[in-house]
């Protein structure tokens, strides 16, 4: 039994069905796409993990003055 109680003969039969309708040419685009999708998903991801490492480092530097909160006279109205 293949995934989730499907045999593999149905599987083979939906993957002919699906080139057939679709073509090998849309196929590989359709591909190429997810491919590239996920490639821009994973650099982000590697990109947000390497800022959020090095924002650590960062706050550490900062001097306790410039945490102060200022307060400021506004009218109100």
């Amino acid at each position: 039994m293949g995934a989730g109680g499907i045999s593999i003969w149905q599987l083979l039969i939906i993957l002919v069905i699906v080139v057939l309708l679709f073509g090998t040419k849309r196929l590989k685009g359709i591909g190429s796409d997810l491919g590239s999708a996920v490639k821009g998903f994973r650099s982000a991801m590697s990109q947000q993990d390497s800022e959020e490492e090095s924002a650590p480092r960062a706050e550490s530097s900062v001097q306790g003055d410039s945490a102060k909160p200022k307060t400021e006279d506004k009218p109100h109205v």
